[in-house]
């Protein structure tokens, strides 16, 4: 089973201007995810506000982990998209809250630009004073729930309502505050989106 500790990671500049590659540091490598958040901080434009060590950055990561896969550390509030060379990209990230999160390993069958949405039947019955009145679903755009992009979450050929998505309200990350979904600052979900794979593997970690 994959823990946090999977996640050794090195540091340095990452996100700057658009989605420029940054240079890699390894004095890092070898220390455990928490010796390093301080470590890992990222310079360049932050217009919402972001901490730091939740703003994009290409880190270290140990072998054995696959390609295209993707790692969500609900914990630290970290989501993974797993390199080819060693390295992954890490985002910060708002995941579900107490008793709403779902750990598993699911399928990415579809990423969509701009989403519609509608509220499952269970998020109707459990708030229906917020949820009710979107029961007919809400067209994609900027006020959209689910942001930018989305990523759909198969298990078993099954669509289980799950998605890694954008959000309008990007004070949100680093925070639980979704009714389970995983949730990215939309420049980031559509960095990610451009470079995920239809089938690739999403595992939200317990």
């Amino acid at each position: 089973m994959l823990t946090r500790r999977h996640f050794i990671i090195t540091t340095t500049t990452l996100f700057s201007g658009a989605l420029a590659m940054p240079a890699l540091a390894q004095d890092a490598v070898g220390l455990d995810l928490d010796d390093t958040i301080e470590q890992a901080t990222a310079d360049g434009p932050n217009p919402w506000g972001l901490h730091p060590r939740f703003m994009p950055q290409r880190v270290a990561h140990n072998a054995g982990l696959t390609p295209g896969d993707i790692h969500v550390d609900p914990t630290a509030r970290y989501l993974y998209h797993i390199g080819n060379d060693g390295t992954a990209m890490r985002y910060g990230v708002a995941v579900g809250r107490a008793g709403l999160y779902q750990p598993g390993r699911f399928r990415i069958q579809r990423v969509a630009e701009w989403p519609s949405w509608t509220p499952t039947a269970n998020m109707i019955a459990r708030e229906p004073h917020i949820y009710a009145q979107y029961a007919g679903g809400v067209p994609g755009g900027p006020d959209n729930p689910l942001g930018a992009r989305a990523l759909y979450l198969y298990a078993g050929g099954r669509d289980t309502y799950l998605r890694i998505h954008g959000t309008p309200q990007p004070w949100s990350i680093g925070t639980s505050a979704s009714s389970g979904c995983v949730r990215l600052v939309n420049d980031h979900v559509i960095q990610l989106a451009e470079n995920v794979t239809t089938g690739s593997r999403a595992i939200l970690h317990s």
